[in-house]
This record gives structure tokens, C-alpha cells and sequence, in this order.
């Protein structure tokens, strides 16, 4: 580590992957939530006959969750991890399509990244189903709720632990 607290850095400031090899292998779990904010006829659509792509929410969920398998070919210093579960939930409301994904591994470094990746490019993938239809979508509030396992063990982000 650095003195500056990065472990992504070595002694010269030049980026690296940490070595995890000394680690113990841990359950571990990351949940993460984001929004895709679209128009009412997006929602009356999502709601009824379904935009005219297909099944944008089944399409969300694949996508998602093959972006959590695929993480370590889109984030550079992230270690490829052996993922045990991806549960991805869409849920439309009134004005957005609310997402949750829950990451599971029994590994030696957690799914955060993993978690992120797939609420991004479950938004992602609903933009591009509803596109047509409403192309001022938007991706929001894309964030790790809690993570679970390893050294620091329960995380949440209202602080309880």
C-alpha cells in the first residue's frame, strides 16, 4: 500500500493489481441500486403491451447479469472471481425502472465492482429497449448499498453495520 492509502498504486504511483493470494476465501455478497428515470409512456408501456424491442425488463435482467460475469474485461485492475449468484430486479414505478442486484462469490476479494457493473449495464440495456420510445432516459444513482464478507466483514451505507 502507499502512503496515500491506494493499494492500486505501488511505491512508484504506477497502477497494479493487488495480490489476493494471502487472503482467506470468504462468502461474500455485494448489493448495489441505480434508477433509469423515463417518460409516462415508457412506464404505460412497461406496465401493459411492453415497448416495441420485446421484453425490455427479461433483456435488463441477462444483460446485467452477464455484465457481472464479464467485469474484469471492462474494469482493468479488477481480479477475474469465480461468481456463484447474480439476482438482478427490476421494478418499475411511476417515473423510473428501479434496479437491485445481489452478487454472490465464495472468493478471496469482494463483488462490489461486480455488483455496479451489473445495475450500469442493466440501465444500460433498458436504454437501449426504450430508446425509440424515449430517448431522454437516464442512468442515476448508481451505488453499492452493502457488501458482506472478507476482513471487514458487514458494510452497509446507512452506516449500520
Amino acid at each position: 500500500m502507499t502512503d496515500a492509502g491506494f493499494t492500486h498504486l505501488d511505491s512508484s504511483g504506477a497502477a497494479r493489481m493487488v495480490d489476493v493470494t494471502a487472503k482467506d476465501i470468504t462468502v461474500r455478497t455485494a448489493t448495489a441500486t441505480g434508477r433509469v428515470l423515463v417518460s409516462a409512456e415508457v412506464v404505460a408501456l412497461l406496465r401493459g403491451a411492453g415497448v416495441p424491442k420485446g421484453d425490455a425488463i427479461a433483456v435488463a435482467r441477462i444483460a446485467g447479469i452477464q455484465a457481472a460475469k464479464r467485469t474484469p474485461d471492462l474494469v482493468p485492475l479488477c481480479h477475474p472471481i469465480a461468481i456463484h449468484g447474480v439476482t438482478v430486479d427490476l421494478e418499475v414505478l411511476d417515473d423510473q425502472v428501479g434496479i437491485e442486484a445481489v452478487v454472490r462469490t465464495a472468493d478471496r476479494t469482494g463483488v462490489e465492482m461486480e455488483a455496479l457493473t451489473c445495475v450500469a449495464v442493466a440501465g444500460l440495456a433498458l436504454i437501449d429497449m426504450v430508446k425509440a420510445v424515449d430517448p431522454g432516459a437516464t442512468i442515476t444513482d448508481v451505488r453499492v448499498e452493502e457488501k458482506t464478507g472478507g476482513k471487514t466483514g458487514l458494510w452497509r451505507r446507512d452506516g449500520v453495520t
